[in-house]
């Protein structure tokens, strides 16, 4: 038989293992804790509101509700034929003062160069024969004066003379005129045009060219891309539709990364940094994972929010922390409940451009 003393003393030990076993799955639990920081709250995405930069009717859209499109895609465009004809009405204009450029450029033709040159020559050759002309005219002149003083001859013949001299020497003038006018035009020839019509072409042709880019520009915006990699959330008009700049087509939902909206409890903030990983859970998915960083820490405290307050943290200053998760297959959407798990070891801040979603 096992006294007294002895009982109570074996139920002592016992009590005592039971106490050390419960301390220490305390203490493993509060050291376990004290590696992790769990924070609670909702999906968030950024939406973008898509529209043509242009007005138009559409012609076609090529993505419905649900659609997955990446950065540059193609997803609709408007009816192109008013746009395709003032393009084609530019490049023409652009290409006819793109001729007259080079014409000024180019200066005379070698053809117009000997013309002018022919046409001196002509009247070099009228001025000549102007002036042998007027050189007899005064010699037959002189002489019948010398006869009329003698009477050889009468007044009216010797005044028919005279009048026969003067106008040998007006055509000898006009035929210098006729000559000087013949050289200037040679002359302009060989030089070429002005360099002030020259410029004058080009400003015009520079124009003409910002006229053609602008037309253009305007054929481009009848196409409208995705501007990132998203899902189309809402189809707001159809094909028919007049669309304006002012007036989306579509709605993308920008969904990799997205984030989780949370709040961290203000004694929480020097274990917390931008740059550190995170682990991101969901109901839909139990046992998954999803790989995520603290992108942003808000600069300002404010109380708990009334969504995720209790009776005990309604009055706790908390500061809202953006974490973001990597979701390339599209499975965390807008709204979902969130756990957020922080690793406090070995887990530094890397700083905002470097996160997990590019880790291999």
């Amino acid at each position: 038989m096992i006294s007294v003393r002895k009982r109570i003393s074996i139920l002592a030990i016992l009590i005592l293992l039971v106490a050390g076993f419960f301390a220490w799955r305390s203490f493993q639990r509060k050291h376990a804790a004290s590696d992790s920081i769990t924070l609670y709250g909702n999906v968030d995405i950024r939406q973008v509101q898509i529209a043509f930069n242009d007005s138009e009717r559409i012609d076609k859209l090529l993505v419905d509700e649900g659609s997955v499109v990446h950065a540059g895609q193609l997803i609709g465009q408007l009816a192109r034929q008013r746009f395709s004809d003032a393009v084609a009405q530019d490049q023409s204009i652009v290409a006819a003062q793109q001729q007259v450029v080079a014409r000024l450029l180019a200066g005379s033709r070698p053809e117009e160069i000997a013309e002018a040159r022919a046409d001196v020559r002509a009247a070099e050759a009228n001025v000549a024969a102007a002036q042998a002309n007027v050189k007899n005219a005064e010699l037959l002149y002189h002489r019948q004066q010398t006869l009329a003083k003698q009477q050889y001859v009468s007044w009216q013949i010797r005044d028919d003379a005279e009048r026969a001299y003067l106008a040998q020497k007006a055509e000898l003038a006009a035929a210098r005129q006729i000559l000087a006018a013949k050289q200037q035009v040679l002359q302009l020839a060989v030089i070429g045009p002005r360099k002030e019509d020259i410029a004058a072409a080009e400003a015009t042709l520079q124009a003409d060219r910002a006229a053609l880019a602008l037309a253009q520009k305007q054929l481009a915006d009848t196409q409208l891309h995705a501007p990132a990699a998203g899902v189309i959330q809402s189809r707001i008009l159809e094909p028919g539709d007049m669309a304006t700049p002012q007036t989306p087509v579509f709605t993308l939902a920008l969904d990799n990364p997205l984030w989780v909206r949370a709040y961290l409890p203000e004694p929480q903030m020097g274990r917390v940094a931008p740059g550190m990983r995170a682990w991101i859970e969901v109901d839909s998915f139990p046992g998954q994972r999803f790989a995520g960083w603290v992108g942003f820490i808000s600069p300002v405290s404010e109380f708990t929010p009334k969504n995720v307050e209790t009776t005990e943290l309604r009055s706790q200053l908390v500061y809202r922390v953006r974490v973001y998760a990597c979701n390339p297959d599209h499975r965390l959407r807008l709204g979902m409940p969130a756990t957020v798990v922080i690793p406090l070891s070995d887990n530094p801040a890397r700083g905002i451009g470097a996160h997990p979603c590019e880790e291999k």
